[in-house]
C-alpha cells in the first residue's frame, strides 16, 4: 500500500536522466513519508546513486518533478536541498581528506562561525559519533586522510546527522554499513531505527538484503532506471527480493567444495605472522585454499594483507611469498581504481608484460583482455575505452576484480572486495573464485560480511593487531568469531 501523499517529506514524479547513450533514469517516482525509512533495492547501474544524486540536488535532472514537503522545487540544487534539511551519505565519501573531522563537520555548517567555531564544530561532531558510534575511537582534531575507510564513514554518517540552524527531515544512506564491522553496523541500524522514530526519514540503500528486510518499512526495488517494485516491507522475503531485482541466482548463499585436505598437500604459498603477534602463531596459506580474515574492522587484518603484498618484492621476515600476487582493494578511490583511465587501462594494467608489443603497450591486447573480463564479470558498460568513472561503484569494483583475476598472480589478495557489490554479482564472484581456487589460486580474503566467511576453509580472527583464533569450516559460527573478537587473550589454533 502506498503512503498518502500529503504526509510525504519527498515526493519524485517522472524523474529523467540521460548520459550522453546511457538512460539511467527512465520515469522514475518515488515518495518518502515523514518518519519513514525506506529500503532501495537493485543490481549495480539499476540507477540508484544516480537518483540519489538528484536528490541531493548534486545531478539535474533532465525532467521530472521533485516536491519536498509537498512544494514543488523550480529550481533545486545542493544549497538548497541543504536548506530544506535533505542530506546524504554517498556510497563514494565526500569528505575532504587533507581537513580534520571537525573542519569537515564545518563545512555542513556555515552558521558556526566566529573565534569559537572550531571547537563548536568539534563538540557537535563528537557528540554525533558518540551517540551513533559509542566506543569509535575517533578524535575530531585527526585529518581524514589519516583515518582507515571505517572511520572515515562513520565520520561522513555521523557529520550527516549534526544539526545547528537548519533543520534535519531526509537522511540518504547509499551503502552506509559497506565498510563497517557487524558490531559498527548495528550500531547505526539501532540509531537509524531511533532516529525515526522521532520524525526523521531515511532512505536506506544496501546490498545486504537483511538489513531492508530488519530496518525497513517499505521497499523499493528499482531495474534498468525504472521502479519495477513497491511494497511494505513485511511483503518482501529475500527470495521475493532477488526475483523483483530479476536475477536468477537462488537466495541461499553458494557453498565452496570443502577440498581442505587435499589442499594442505599442496604447495606452501604464504606463511605470515602478524607484527603483534608475539606467540609464534601465523597465517600459513596453501595451494588452492580460500583463507579467510574476520574480527573487528581496524584490527589488523588489511594491514597484514599490506604487508604480504609488500613481502611479494621485497623480502620481510616473518613473511614468506612463494608466487605472485594481486590485490584487491578496499578503498576503491583511493586506493584501486586510476580515475584518468579507461575501463580497459584500469583493468589491464596488472597485465602489461604480456600486452605490450615491442617496448609499447598493444592497445588491440588491452582492449581484448578488456572485453573479455567484461563480459566474463559482466561489468556494465556500452563501451571499455569509456573513463572508469563513467562506471556505478559496483561496477569500478568488479573493474577491480577484473585486473586481479586476468593477471598472472597465484595468491589473490582481496580487502573487503564485495563492498557495493549487489547480490547477483556476490554469487557470480564466488563462482569465479571457486574456479580459480581449483586451477590452484590461492585467496586471503578480508570481509566484514560474516556470511561470507562460509566461503573459506579456514578463517583466522584478528585481535589488536594479533591472530586471536584460528577456525576451521566446521568450528565457523558467528558465535565462534563474535566470541573470538572480543576474548581478551589469543585462542589457541586449530591444528
Amino acid at each position: 500500500m502506498l503512503p498518502d501523499r500529503a504526509a510525504d517529506i519527498l515526493a519524485l514524479t517522472q524523474i529523467e536522466k540521460r548520459f550522453g547513450a546511457v538512460r539511467a533514469l527512465n520515469g522514475v517516482d518515488l515518495a518518502v513519508r515523514t518518519g519513514e525509512c525506506v529500503g532501495l533495492v537493485g543490481h549495480n547501474g539499476a540507477g540508484k546513486s544516480t537518483l540519489m544524486h538528484v536528490v541531493a540536488g548534486t545531478l539535474k535532472a533532465d525532467s521530472g518533478a521533485i516536491m519536498i514537503g509537498g512544494v514543488e522545487q523550480a529550481s533545486y540544487r545542493v544549497a538548497i536541498a541543504q536548506s530544506l534539511g535533505i542530506r546524504c551519505v554517498f556510497q563514494e565519501l565526500s569528505l575532504c581528506p587533507n581537513l580534520t573531522v571537525a573542519e569537515n563537520a564545518r563545512i555542513y555548517h556555515p552558521a558556526l562561525r566566529g573565534l569559537r567555531w572550531r571547537q563548536n564544530a568539534s563538540e557537535l561532531i563528537r557528540a554525533k559519533l558518540d551517540e551513533i558510534f559509542p566506543g569509535h575511537g575517533i578524535a575530531t582534531g585527526e585529518v581524514i586522510r589519516d583515518l582507515s575507510i571505517g572511520k572515515r564513514q562513520m565520520v561522513e554518517v555521523a557529520r550527516a546527522f549534526t544539526v545547528t540552524h537548519d533543520p534535519l527531515r531526509l537522511v540518504v544512506l547509499d551503502e552506509p554499513t559497506s565498510s563497517l564491522d557487524s558490531r559498527t553496523a548495528g550500531q547505526l541500524l539501532g540509531f537509524v531505527r531511533r532516529a525515526v522514530a522521532t520524525g526523521i526519514s531515511c532512505i536506506l540503500i544496501s546490498h545486504l538484503l537483511s538489513e531492508i528486510l530488519d530496518h525497513c518499512a517499505r521497499v523499493v526495488v528499482m531495474r534498468d532506471g525504472k521502479v519495477v517494485a513497491s511494497d511494505e516491507a513485511a511483503q518482501f522475503d529475500r527470495d521475493r527480493l532477488i526475483i523483483a531485482m530479476g536475477t536468477a541466482a537462488t537466495s541461499r548463499q553458494a557453498s565452496f567444495r570443502n577440498a581442505a585436505a587435499r589442499r594442505q598437500e599442496a604447495p606452501l604459498r604464504v606463511r605470515a605472522r602478524p607484527a603483534r603477534q608475539h606467540d609464534g602463531t601465523e597465517l600459513r596459506a596453501h595451494a588452492g585454499e580460500i583463507i579467510g580474515l574476520a574480527g573487528l574492522s581496524g584490527h589488523g587484518q588489511a594491514q597484514l594483507l599490506l604487508d604480504i603484498f609488500k613481502a611479494s618484492t621485497t623480502r620481510s621476515e616473518p613473511i614468506e611469498v612463494t608466487a605472485p600476487v594481486a590485490i584487491i582493494a578496499g578503498d576503491r578511490q583511493s586506493e584501486g581504481i586510476f580515475p584518468l583511465w579507461s575501463i580497459a587501462e584500469n583493468i589491464a594494467v596488472r597485465s602489461i608484460g604480456r600486452l605490450r608489443k615491442g617496448i609499447f603497450i598493444a592497445p588491440r591486447r588491452e582492449e581484448q583482455l578488456a572485453r573479455e573480463w567484461q563480459e566474463k564479470i559482466k561489468i556494465r558498460t556500452p563501451d571499455v575505452r569509456n573513463n572508469i568513472l563513467s562506471l556505478s561503484g559496483g561496477n569500478q569494483q568488479k573493474a577491480l576484480f577484473a585486473r586481479a583475476l586476468a593477471s598472472d598472480a597465484r595468491i589473490i589478495l582481496m580487502d573487503d572486495p564485495t563492498r557495493g557489490v549487489d547480490v547477483a554479482t556476490k554469487f557470480e564472484i564466488y563462482e569465479l573464485i571457486r574456479a580459480e581456487t581449483d586451477r590452484g589460486r590461492t585467496f586471503l580474503w578480508y570481509t566484514t560480511e560474516t556470511e561470507e566467511l562460509a566461503n573459506c576453509d579456514r578463517v583466522y580472527v584478528f585481535r589488536n593487531g594479533r591472530i586471536a583464533a584460528e577456525l576451521n569450516r566446521d568450528e565457523l559460527t558467528e558465535e565462534a568469531v563474535i566470541q573470538s573478537s572480543f576474548h581478551s587473550e589469543p585462542w589457541p589454533t586449530s591444528t
